[in-house]
């Protein structure tokens, strides 16, 4: 069974009035609403034509409605499904209700009359045309409504990026002047640093230097006090040295006065004479005697041969002695030969000590620069061999100064290495090198320096000074006179003299055994063997010739024997059969280390062992010592 089923569509305006404006009416609706139009027609006398009336908007606002189109479809009433699926069912022709020359108003007051309205349905043609028009006009809708809705989501994104964008360029300005402003202040931060850096580093450095400069000036103030302490000990030592020779003098004179009384009492009887004069003829025997043996035991020391020396054995030495002993005015115990060298050596001193005096006192010249660089250098020697070589050489240039005088410059040297040699820790090996290094270029030298050794240390001649109450008013004017100190009015101990004996001992035994390749040597073994026959000869066994005869035996015994063998052997028995028993009689406590000394070294043969420091070493960080 068919139905009637009505299509509304858009329909064009009627002179700007929209005939539907609700498209999407129900049936029901539409029913309704057709009624409604019937009646107002019926009461309605004005043609369609009279009637010019703008319609309401319709439902989406602002936009002009289509004039209302309906159309009646006939349908299968029997069909259960739904409008929605009407694109399924078969259309059926229908009529067209044309409303365009239709005046509708809602108005009560209208003066327009009713007209007649011819209602007819679509043509059945015309249906595939209606639906296709149909489908079109609501996919235009559709697409409208689709743009219209991308438009706006469109711009609503347009506006939210460009919010976002302005947001983030806000967010970038913000962060950029706030890395600027961090960037300001660390930057103020680093200079700051740069400068408290800077500052502390010109402060160090004013420190630093201000720290030299107080260095600099404590080593001046240091080294202005040293030489004037220098200035002031050399001043005492020659206050003293001028007030031992005024003893000296003293004694003399007083031993001269003696004697000379002496003679007078001798003079009184003839007996006397004639005994006097027969010890004056015994001595000038003995002195020729001594002279001929000293010079048959040298010449045999110098070839080296196995042949008989002047000391065959205890007996023949102790006869030697008795016969060679001589005792110049019952004062001092010595060789003749020695006496007469120490007194040539002491005329060399004086002399050149007038001639320096006199080229002081006539010229204003101050030569206390040389004396402190020249007592520098002597206190620096060390037992290597770099600098034995560049302190000599040093010591050389000054001698050889023409801008100071060679005798002033000799005896500032010859002065100052004895005031070093009195110290224990003198190195003394090292010390006779440079010794026989200068001298070998400056020859006048070593006599200079000899003698001031032999006023300093009387057994380096050697001789021994005998007290005799006659002549010494008392036991201090004796040691005095053989080298005793005197501080603050208070002679040194003995200890300390006998310690400052040993050193110039051991310097001067040093000295004699140097031996340096293609270097003269003006004092050397030939000397050393001289000095023991004189000493063993002449001088007695005592705790002073005791301490001196080990010591120049520990420095000067291994280059002796070397060169003379046997013959130094020999010596040796003399000193351990005559010498030591002698001191041994003496029974002095303070010489028990001295004697077990010279025992040990007599007996267990230390003269075939090498001394320490008598091989120079290569450098002071190695241990190896070579020879010179």
């Amino acid at each position: 069974m068919g139905a009637v089923k009505f299509v509304l569509h858009s329909s064009p305006c009627v002179d700007g009035v929209s005939v539907d404006p609700e498209p999407d009416w129900s049936f029901d609706a539409l029913v309704s609403e057709l009624n409604a139009l019937e009646a107002k027609l019926a009461t309605t006398s004005v043609t369609s034509s009279q009637f010019k009336k703008t319609m309401p908007t319709g439902k989406r606002g602002g936009e002009r409605a289509k004039p209302f189109v309906l159309r009646a479809q006939e349908f299968d009433l029997d069909d259960t499904e739904s409008d929605d699926d009407g694109d399924n069912k078969a259309l059926v022709p229908g009529k067209r209700f044309n409303c365009d020359e239709l005046y509708l108003s809602d108005s009560d007051d209208s003066d327009v009359s009713a007209f007649d309205v011819q209602s007819y349905l679509m043509d059945e043609g015309k249906e595939v045309e209606s639906a296709l028009f149909e489908l079109a006009q609501e996919h235009q809708l559709r697409v409208n409504d689709e743009i219209r809705t991308k438009i706006s989501a469109l711009e609503t994104a347009l506006a939210n990026e460009s919010q976002n964008s302005t947001s983030a360029l806000l967010r970038v300005e913000k962060y950029k002047e706030s890395r600027q402003e961090q960037d300001k202040k660390l930057d103020t931060q680093y200079q700051r640093r740069i400068a408290e850096a800077l500052d502390n580093h010109l402060t160090a450095v004013q420190r630093d230097r201000e720290l030299r400069s107080q260095i600099e000036e404590r080593k001046i103030r240091s080294d202005a006090a040293y030489e004037e302490a220098k200035r002031k000990v050399a001043l005492q030592e020659e206050k003293q040295q001028q007030e031992k020779a005024k003893a000296e003098a003293e004694a003399k004179l007083r031993a001269e006065e003696a004697k000379r009384a002496a003679l007078e009492a001798e003079r009184k009887a003839a007996m006397d004479a004639k005994r006097r004069a027969a010890m004056e003829a015994e001595k000038r025997a003995a002195a020729e005697a001594e002279r001929k043996a000293e010079k048959e035991a040298i010449e045999r020391g110098a070839t080296g041969t196995q042949q008989e020396s002047a000391v065959h054995s205890t007996d023949d030495v102790s006869s030697l002695s008795n016969a060679e002993t001589k005792e110049y005015g019952n004062l001092y115990r010595a060789a003749a030969s020695a006496l007469n060298l120490e007194s040539q050596r002491l005329q060399k001193l004086k002399e050149l000590c007038e001639r320096n005096q006199a080229i002081k006192s006539s010229s204003n010249q101050d030569y206390s620069r040389y004396e402190g660089h020249i007592s520098r250098l002597i206190r620096q020697i060390r037992g290597v061999i770099d600098n034995v070589r560049s302190k000599s050489n040093e010591l050389t240039k000054i001698l050889r100064d023409p801008q100071c005088p060679q005798s002033i410059s000799i005896e500032i040297f010859a002065k100052k290495f004895i005031s070093y040699c009195a110290n224990l820790g003198n190195a003394p090996f090292a010390s006779g090198y440079v010794i026989v290094l200068v001298t070998s270029q400056v020859p006048p030298a070593m006599d200079v320096l000899l003698a001031e050794l032999h006023k300093a240390c009387l057994y380096t001649v050697p001789k021994h000074m005998v007290y005799k109450k006659s002549i010494f008013q008392s036991k201090e004017s004796y040691f005095k006179t053989i080298g005793y100190r005197e501080d603050g009015g208070k002679l040194e101990s003995t200890q300390d003299y006998l310690n400052r004996l040993e050193s110039y001992m051991k310097v001067y035994g040093a000295l004699v055994q140097t031996e340096i390749q293609g270097v003269q040597n003006l004092h050397g073994l030939r000397e050393g063997w001289a000095w023991l026959a004189r000493f063993l000869n002449n001088l007695p066994a005592n705790q002073y010739t005791a301490v001196s005869l080990n010591a120049f035996l520990q420095m000067a015994g291994f280059a002796l024997y070397r060169r003379y063998k046997s013959q130094f052997v020999k010596l040796l028995n003399v000193v351990s059969q005559n010498f030591l028993v002698d001191l041994k009689a003496r029974q002095i406590p303070e010489l028990t280390r001295t004697l077990l000394e010279i025992e040990t070294y007599i007996k267990d043969k230390k003269f075939l062992e090498e001394p320490e420091g008598r091989r120079l070493e290569a450098n002071l960080l190695s241990s190896k010592s070579v020879n010179y």
